[in-house]
């Protein structure tokens, strides 16, 4: 059995699959959970954004997306669906990494992941040393206490996610702060009361997971 786990964080620049141009012409974030590879080398995806209708009609009038699925859930859009483009991070994939996030913004993508043994860890980063566009930002070890149980998630919905990323990004958290709430708000494309209810329930929702002896209040779940 192999003891060590490695994480390795990717950028991906100059990628054409179909997020990656919608991203890129939208200007949006697209967050997305590992595509899945078909036998016929179609990928189907899952993802999810807080752009709406104009990420819908751009994958629409993509002819690389077939089978688009749409739903919208506490402000967020969620989306389903077959494309017939292979993207670069199945290059990796190929090799043994295991996607953990992989998220586009403005054409580019942040891809995160899991790789066991060195060995591996060097197909991997052979195989994207000969992938052009693909950069490794960092490799570190992972800690046997913080790998998490399949099943075990963070009590957050997502558009408590984005919110907490965005003002994560933005600066919203440092001293003094980089940002205010009205303009993280203003990149969520939401109103200023409506991200600071979803910070204080995600906030709430995670210190809850730390401080387990403490109990929560009903209703605070949206």
């Amino acid at each position: 059995m192999i003891d060590e786990c490695l994480m390795a964080e990717f950028r991906i620049k100059g990628d054409n699959c179909p997020l990656a141009d919608a991203t890129r012409r939208l200007e949006v974030t697209v967050d997305t959970a590992p595509p899945l590879l078909r036998d016929d080398g179609n990928v189907l995806l899952r993802f999810s954004s807080s752009c709406g209708e104009e990420l819908t009609t751009e994958l629409e009038d993509d002819d690389r997306i077939r089978y688009l699925y749409q739903a919208k859930t506490d402000g967020r859009y969620t989306y389903r669906c077959l494309s017939l483009h292979r993207c670069v991070v199945h290059e990796l994939i190929s090799t043994g990494f295991m996607v953990e996030s992989l998220t586009y913004q403005n054409g580019s993508a942040i891809l995160t992941g899991a790789v066991v043994g060195n060995d591996i860890l060097k197909d991997v980063l052979e195989t994207a040393g000969q992938t052009v566009g693909i950069q490794l930002k960092r490799v570190y070890s992972m800690r046997p206490g913080n790998d998490e149980a399949v099943d075990k998630q963070w009590d957050i919905t997502p558009a408590q996610e984005e919110s907490l990323r965005y003002a994560l990004q933005m600066g919203y958290f440092q001293i003094p702060r980089q940002t205010n709430a009205e303009e993280v708000a203003d990149a969520l494309d939401i109103s200023k009361t409506a991200f600071l209810e979803r910070l204080r329930r995600a906030q709430e929702a995670l210190f809850s997971e730390v401080f387990t002896d403490v109990g929560r209040q009903p209703g605070n779940d949206k």
